[in-house]
């Protein structure tokens, strides 16, 4: 595959190289070249949407998340006031859940599904909205998706979950993100790999010679199931296509220093920090266009707090039974969990992609599958939206005996990627308008 030289396209791409004999480098973001066309005429390009979908599987003390009343965020609740400078980029919402999934911590898995009927028996996951958008966009990126986790359990929770149910393990690893997303291969472990695709390629092209000779002698009908056998055989061509090409072109540059392994799981806020910068990073080097970070709280024991450490482990304090020295705790962490979405959004905010600021075009969703972890409750989610170009600066109130389908907001999410979807998982509707 021929990359695009800076020099010689029509008009400058969006993720332009200097090229030399056998070298690709890539450009980090120019001003220049991203407002101009390669005729030196504003480039009116509107940049793509983005999303990060965060979940703390213990949720909140939403007491302290919900403001008191409905419509324009004018007094903020103790937790928010930490967003105080982005009241204008964000909105709340209270009374969202997802109907008849309930039993728990066993939702943890169906926040971004909607998938009813968790513990009952032969239960089986749908498809989540991230690898739903990344379906319909298809490879625009080296990653379709990247799936990010603190503390998780990787063999049993995930946020993300395939169209026939299957869980999508999530790197808890910073150092291993960061060597996926920007360290590019030697020669020779870029030739073996493309060697291994290619292998893969030549046994589809072997099934589909087959089934052809095959399709001369069996039934009509037969032959409608084997149209739909060429289906999904083209479907993974078009991916193993799709992925030789990513494999041959130059990961991104980052400026940004290499993450150290954090692996004490004690040192919770610490690798949250961590996941979050380097779910920037994906977005701002267009690594990817959707990240997921499950931040497992319920697996996360004894924690750092500042500069002292928890009496209990992170569920334990959520079953708090009113106790104020496990809610004090609970306290400084969920105001701990704001301090680092409001570093999230100012740094979005003060990255300049095009005319824009990335926090414009990048919707960064955080919730939980619990409304009070304390009694198990999976309604009155709390739910906030940042950036990604809505109306914002409101509290968005619904029954709270009489939830609306979280999903409307994910159909909303959806339709503002420019991904036709008029349903998703339990969805009615829509919530928010750009």
């Amino acid at each position: 595959m021929k990359i695009p030289h800076l020099l010689s396209a029509t008009r400058f791409p969006r993720r332009a190289f200097l090229r030399g004999v056998g070298v690709g480098l890539a450009l980090p973001w120019l001003e220049s070249l991203a407002q101009l066309n390669a005729k030196g005429l504003p480039d009116t390009q509107e940049p793509p949407k983005r999303m990060l979908l965060i979940s703390n599987n213990l949720g909140i003390l939403s007491d302290h998340f919900f403001p008191q009343s409905s419509g324009p965020l004018d007094v903020l609740p103790a937790y928010l006031q930490t967003l105080e400078e982005f009241r204008n980029d964000f909105t709340v919402f209270s009374g969202l859940s997802h109907p008849d999934v309930s039993g728990g911590h066993s939702t943890e898995n169906c926040f971004l599904t909607g998938a009813r009927g968790p513990t009952r028996s032969g239960f089986r996951n749908t498809i989540s909205l991230d690898q739903f958008a990344a379906e319909a966009l298809g490879p625009v990126t080296r990653f379709s998706s990247i799936n990010l986790g603190v503390n998780i359990d990787k063999a049993n929770r995930s946020l993300s979950w395939t169209r026939d149910g299957a869980l999508l393990p999530a790197e808890d690893s910073a150092p291993a993100v960061f060597r996926k997303m920007f360290l590019q291969g030697n020669p020779d472990d870029i030739a073996r790999q493309l060697n291994r695709l290619a292998q893969r390629a030549s046994i589809l092209d072997t099934i589909r010679d087959d089934a052809r000779l095959l399709n001369s002698k069996i039934s009509h009908s037969d032959r409608s199931k084997l149209d739909q056998y060429f289906t999904a055989i083209r479907d993974v061509e078009d991916d193993l296509y799709s992925a030789r090409e990513w494999e041959q072109r130059p990961k991104p540059i980052s400026n940004h220093p290499a993450p150290e392994e954090l692996e004490d799981k004690r040192l919770f806020f610490k690798k949250y920090d961590l996941m979050l910068q380097m779910a920037r990073l994906a977005l701002e080097s267009e690594s990817t266009r959707i990240v997921t970070l499950m931040v497992d709280a319920f697996a996360t024991p004894v924690f750092q707090l500042d500069e002292r450490t928890t009496t209990d482990g992170y569920h334990n304090l959520s079953h708090h039974g009113q106790a104020e020295g496990k809610l004090a705790q609970l306290r400084e962490a969920d105001h701990a969990q704001m301090q680092l979405l409001r570093q999230l959004l100012k740094t979005l905010a003060d990255t300049q992609t095009g005319a824009r600021h990335l926090l414009d075009h990048t919707m960064v969703l955080f919730g939980s599958n619990l409304g009070d972890a304390n009694t198990h409750v999976n309604t009155n989610l709390p739910i906030l939206l940042a950036g990604g170009g809505f109306r914002h600066g409101q509290h968005l109130t619904f029954r709270r005996d009489q939830n609306v389908p979280l999903c409307n907001l994910f159909v909303s999410m959806l339709q503002q990627m420019k991904i036709e979807a008029e349903q998703f998982g339990s969805s009615t509707g829509t919530l928010l308008s750009s």
